[in-house]
């Protein structure tokens, strides 16, 4: 038995990994590699194994980084299950769709340019009809039951707590008479988060995959997110700007959402409109609102006892094009919430390139913005941006709340990773995270004493189990 580390490794995106025991080929998350156009382009396009040989596929969760392009990997042959919790297929039901929309409409606009300078057109990753058939293989398991994947190789999903219906995967495999166990958690989301539970330890594994996207870094307590989005937008809206916040439109949008009606009902923020312009997030809430069989019990006892936290008065839902495109015309205080959440695409682009140069607004970052895309610029204050080929000046203040963030930090991965059994667990593979990251993560599980085999793999590189 092998793996074999294709994506996510040694940066944030693109998760992929390639298990093969017992002449099966199990691939651990499809997700989209988001960084410089054209690298990612051509990255996303060619896969590095045969798809048609892929017996299934186990998915973490909706995040497109980690699923954004299994309509390609059908497209180029796979036949097989793509296997995932019900919320995560539910999600994944529009967030693909939604890919395949956004990816048309932005290769629209930039061979629009290409024309004018004579290059060569290009195409979508997929198409809908793409997206269709990839959704007609997903196979739904619940938390805690186990489910038979290929020849001696029996699949468990934990919850993750990172987003609704992510998942920590473990797998039982039986390999020429001897049993192992492997475990992959997929994104690690944090204790107290509000919405979801908690991430469920996995107990015994003998091999672990763990992401390490905060593994050099702390987050600021939890508790405190709503009190530093509060003073945000009172100090933005004093001053008459807008506060625009790039926000994944599954999970992190439906969190802001969720505070800022606990802010609204006790009276704390000034009475200004907050618009999510993202049909994608829209369709995600009603989603979250069908599965509450994931949500904490401090989120339960809040829809006994409140309105839906996802629909309060003061909240308008942008759907339309002409609707977003308003926005931009508005003077007064506002908040505006929109995807993609690393600013890569989507209405979001626009909202930025309408409202960087004007120094009474705020960008407000709550997520993770990757290694060259146009969020990390914005995070890294570059003094001029550029978007959609113009170059902006960046007079807007620049917010970053790492509370905010669904990923566990170096704290949380090495108190989750000290929960698995020392005594069987054998190596740990470090992955999802920049390098200086995982490095800072490797040494923090040395100093406190897991004194186990710890790898950094190489994109491309097998290890055997």
């Amino acid at each position: 038995m092998n793996i074999q580390f294709l994506g996510a490794v040694r940066t944030v995106t693109g998760s992929m990994h390639l298990i093969s025991v017992n002449g099966a080929k199990i691939l651990l998350d499809c997700g989209l590699f988001q960084g410089r156009r054209s690298e990612a382009y051509e990255r996303n396009r060619k896969f590095p194994f045969n798809s048609a040989e892929i017996d299934a596929v186990m998915l973490s969760h909706a995040h497109i980084d980690h699923a954004g392009n299994l309509p390609n990997l059908v497209k180029n042959g796979y036949r097989g299950p793509i296997y995932a919790t019900g919320a995560t297929r539910d999600l994944c039901n529009i967030m693909l769709y939604d890919s395949a929309y956004i990816q048309e409409r932005d290769i629209e606009f930039v061979n629009k340019k290409h024309q004018k300078k004579n290059e060569p057109l290009i195409q979508p990753l997929y198409s809908i009809m793409d997206v269709t058939t990839a959704m007609s293989q997903f196979i739904s398991i619940n938390y805690g039951q186990p489910v038979q994947i290929a020849k001696g190789v029996r699949a468990t999903y934990l919850d993750a707590g990172h987003i609704l219906g992510s998942a920590v995967t473990m797998l039982e495999v039986e390999e020429n008479g001897k049993q192992k166990k492997i475990g992959f958690t997929g994104d690690l989301g944090r204790k107290n988060a509000p919405i979801i539970k908690d991430p469920q330890p996995i107990g015994s594994v003998d091999v672990l995959i763990s992401e390490s996207t905060y593994g050099g870094k702390l987050h600021d307590p939890i508790i405190g997110m709503k009190d530093s989005l509060c003073k945000v937008i009172k100090q933005t809206s004093d001053r008459g700007g807008k506060v625009i916040i790039p926000s994944f439109s599954v999970g992190r949008t439906q969190e802001i959402v969720y505070l800022l009606s606990e802010l609204f009902d006790e009276g704390r923020l000034p009475v200004i409109p907050i618009y999510v312009d993202s049909p994608l997030a829209v369709n995600a809430s009603d989603i979250f609102r069908l599965h509450t069989e994931c949500f904490d019990e401090e989120m339960l006892n809040h829809l006994h006892a409140n309105e839906d936290p996802f629909g309060f008065n003061r909240l308008i839902y942008v759907r339309s094009v002409d609707e977003s495109k308003k926005l931009n015309s508005l003077q007064s205080p506002c908040v505006i919430i929109s995807a993609s959440g690393m600013c890569e695409g989507g209405r979001i682009v626009h909202h930025l390139a309408n409202t960087i140069e004007n120094p009474k607004n705020t960008i407000l970052i709550v997520g993770y913005m990757a290694e060259h895309t146009l969020g990390r610029r914005i995070v890294e204050k570059q003094p001029e941006i550029s978007i959609f080929g113009e170059v902006h000046k960046l007079n807007a203040e620049v917010v970053v709340l790492n509370s905010f963030s669904a990923h566990a930090d170096q704290d949380e991965l090495v108190e989750y990773i000290q929960t698995v059994d020392q005594k069987q667990l054998k190596k740990i593979f470090l992955v999802h995270g920049e390098i200086n990251q995982i490095e800072k993560l490797s040494s923090k599980l040395k100093e406190v004493g897991v004194k186990k085999d710890i790898y950094i793999p190489v994109t491309g590189e097998k290890a055997e189990v």
